[in-house]
């Protein structure tokens, strides 16, 4: 019997390991994933001011800070019963496009197209985004150009590129101006044009590594994505759990989803494992993300993205089981939100001053739920009749995905020790 110890695991956005047990022969029998990072951000919280918090909790994710900051203030929103200006509400949504965009651009071109295009054989000291400039310069500067333009929407909706600081309760306290916003329609059918290349390169990449993406990390899971209308959907709408088989669906409000997503604890690692309460413990564990995305929604919001979900669903079939299938989801979703991106941009209400209303902190509790570039977000806060929070839950998209990432691990490696 021997042990196999996977640390640290690389391009990953935090720390953990994995450990896998082998029997006699050198089979799997058991596959651990360890992630042994405290951030504690519930009970960080906790006492201070709620107009405070979406500020507070963006320092929880360097990548995802955008959601954070949105699924926050929309939870206080919630809290305090407040509705917010419509201009508001879309500036905060195109703050939100701005992070999906740097970031999906990051993930694909930065942390998995180094094993696809320069080759999983590949020596590792190149096999990164240095190798891809090296070996496919063209593709590097459209990856940089996406994720500067994604960066400078953030900063000129959300006051600075990291950590935005302008979502408040009751609105946003920036407004764009046209200048800014024409600067960024100017360049928005170029980011378009380069999201559509990215869906070429990566129907290009599976085809070569079409054995391993239906092989490696191959598991059934139920799946948790934002719908509104049965549309995919970033920022607004209702939660949609789909089963394995994808004949069953349950869609319910942010507000509700205490009585759908149970949190179960391991002894191996810090963080909580959550499940579909109705199916139990471990047979509901689900996946979040951009493959979960395709799979629960019926339909996406933008004409080029729908065109290539329906691409997506013909290779992968529906739902897609394949984790590797990943990539070519996120390039789907990174379509969409450069759509959105142009149809906010090209919305007269975008340069509104009308962008808040006045606040009265109370007692309450609320939920705020976006789609961060991992997956679900749920931010839900109680606060008391000084608007003080005494009461804090928090899961993000990366603790959604923890037990079907072990699973897939599982699959994985009794696939390659086989």
């Amino acid at each position: 019997m021997g042990k196999v110890t996977i640390e640290p695991i690389s391009r990953v956005e935090g720390h953990g390991k994995v450990t896998i047990t082998l029997d006699d022969s050198g089979k799997p029998t058991d596959v651990k994933l360890h992630i042994t990072a405290i951030r504690g951000f519930e009970q960080f919280v906790v006492g201070r001011p709620a107009e405070e918090v979406p500020r507070i909790i963006t320092r929880i994710c360097g990548i995802c800070q955008t959601p954070h900051h949105l699924a926050s203030v929309k939870a206080v929103d919630a809290a305090w019963g407040v509705e917010i200006p419509s201009a508001a509400k879309k500036l905060r949504e195109l703050m939100l496009m701005g992070n999906m965009i740097h970031s999906h651009a990051l993930h694909f071109y930065y942390l998995a197209a180094p094993d696809l295009v320069l080759g999983p054989d590949a020596d590792p000291s190149i096999r990164n985004i240095v190798g891809i400039i090296d070996k496919a310069p063209e593709v590097a500067k459209k990856a940089i150009a996406m994720r500067k333009f994604g960066q400078t929407l953030i900063e000129k909706t959300g006051g600075r590129p990291i950590h935005p600081v302008t979502g408040i309760p009751g609105g946003i306290s920036k407004n764009l101006s046209e200048e800014e916003r024409d600067a960024f329609l100017k360049e928005i059918d170029t980011m378009i044009e380069y999201s559509k290349e990215s869906i070429d390169l990566i129907k290009s990449l599976n085809e070569q590594y079409m054995d391993e993406i239906k092989s490696l990390g191959t598991i059934d899971t139920w799946y948790l994505g934002i719908v509104k209308d049965g549309k995919h959907n970033f920022y607004d709408g209702n939660l949609r759990f789909l089963s394995p088989d994808g004949s069953e669906k349950i869609e319910f409000m942010p507000s509700e989803y205490l009585e759908y997503i149970g949190e179960h604890t391991v002894p191996h690692s810090y963080v909580k494992y959550p499940y579909c309460k109705k199916a139990g413990y471990p047979e509901g564990i689900y996946r979040v993300g951009p493959l979960a995305m395709m799979n629960v929604c019926d339909s996406m919001a933008t004409p080029l993205a729908e065109e290539a979900r329906k691409e997506f669903i013909d290779l992968f079939g529906s739902p897609a089981n394949q984790s590797l299938a990943y990539n070519h989801a996120r390039l789907v979703e990174l379509l969409g939100a450069c759509e959105r991106t142009k149809e906010l941009l090209e919305d007269s209400e975008i340069t509104s001053t009308d962008i808040k209303v006045e606040v009265e902190p109370k007692a309450g509790n609320g939920v705020g739920v976006v789609e961060a570039p991992r997956g679900v977000l749920i931010h839900n806060y109680e606060t008391d009749d000084r608007g003080i929070v005494i009461k804090a839950n928090m899961i993000v998209a990366s603790t959604h995905n923890v037990p079907t990432m072990e699973k897939a691990i599982q699959q994985a490696a009794t696939e390659i020790f086989k």
